[in-house]
């Protein structure tokens, strides 16, 4: 049991084995849950079902287990709770603040080309690098996106970011880790930065921005510890919880792990996955010591804030 009403959460996608990046996250999150006698729980974020599997979902629990990061109660599959993001998905339609967006990934690329040859300058992209969605299908009729939907065109749901923010006040959150440039505290939302962003398709009512916003609130999340790879998106997450009227948690974004190369280690390029390290020989204290956590707690790389809960 906790000793107060705090709540953290790790979350990986079982659709690939875990590395280093993961287990610096995962001790991170326990470490500070476990200092500040809090609730920690494991969320499977396993709505890409093509890609995450039960094989998936087991090898990460075992390395969990293996570097010494339980739990509190079962983990909570996102599969299994698709009901839960179609209700927040229609809520926001409702509000007619959604629409369906018919361009493809193909389309928006050649688009994309075509105005940076005619007009001579880039086209505006969002914090990652993706150029921004040209939302030529946002004002369509009602009609049209009937008829396109019933000829089984394949489409998004892309939030309408410009009517959304007219909705609500400015937008803000409490950042007790750092920014890329190092911010923080009080941390200004800029939503508009990432254009009308996917909220769920045709088959799957739910995005990873959509969803995650939807699960910390059922689960109470107080305290959300991740990689500062994810702080830019924490403003359409902090639109989300707005425009839903979900609760909001402060906020760590943690520095990452990265390769010899300078970038961010990824499942999909192998990255030092930690069953690959165990087969190797090593220890948990191993591991521990290569994302340089050695003879040292975790929960020392942050600063918790006093007080259990930024619910509000």
């Amino acid at each position: 049991m906790s000793r107060n009403d705090a709540v953290f959460r790790f979350a990986p996608s079982p659709n690939g084995e875990l590395h280093l990046g993961h287990a610096f996250s995962a001790l991170v999150n326990f470490e500070m849950a476990h200092s500040a006698g809090a609730t920690f729980l494991l969320r499977h974020e396993d709505i890409d079902t093509t890609r995450c599997t039960p094989a998936f979902e087991r090898q990460v629990e075992d390395d969990l287990n293996f570097l010494g990061v339980d739990w509190d109660g079962p983990p909570r599959r996102q599969s299994e709770h698709m009901a839960d993001y179609g209700a927040a998905l229609e809520a926001l339609a409702a509000e007619e603040i959604v629409y369906p967006a018919f361009m493809t990934r193909g389309e928006v690329k050649a688009y994309v080309e075509r105005y940076e040859a005619e007009e001579g300058r880039p086209w505006p992209r969002d914090p990652d690098g993706a150029p921004l969605y040209p939302g030529l299908d946002r004002h369509a009729s009602t009609a049209e996106r009937e008829h396109r939907m019933s000829e089984g065109e394949r489409f998004a749901w892309r939030l309408d970011v410009e009517r959304a923010i007219e909705m609500v006040p400015a937008l803000s959150w409490d950042e007790y880790g750092a920014s890329p440039l190092g911010e923080s505290g009080k941390i200004v939302a800029r939503p508009l930065e990432w254009g009308d962003v996917v909220l769920g398709r045709m088959d799957i009512p739910a995005s990873y921005h959509l969803s995650v916003v939807v699960d910390d609130a059922i689960q109470g999340v107080t305290d959300v510890v991740r990689g500062r790879d994810l702080f830019y998106a924490t403003s359409i997450h902090r639109l989300l919880q707005a425009l839903l009227g979900l609760p909001v948690p402060r906020y760590h974004h943690h520095a990452l792990i990265l390769g010899e190369d300078g970038r961010k280690l990824s499942k999909s390029a192998g990255d030092t996955a930690i069953r690959a390290l165990r087969e190797a020989g090593m220890t948990a204290e191993d591991l521990r010591r290569m994302v340089g956590l050695a003879g040292r707690s975790a929960a020392k790389t942050a600063t918790i804030p006093r007080g259990s809960s930024a619910r509000r």
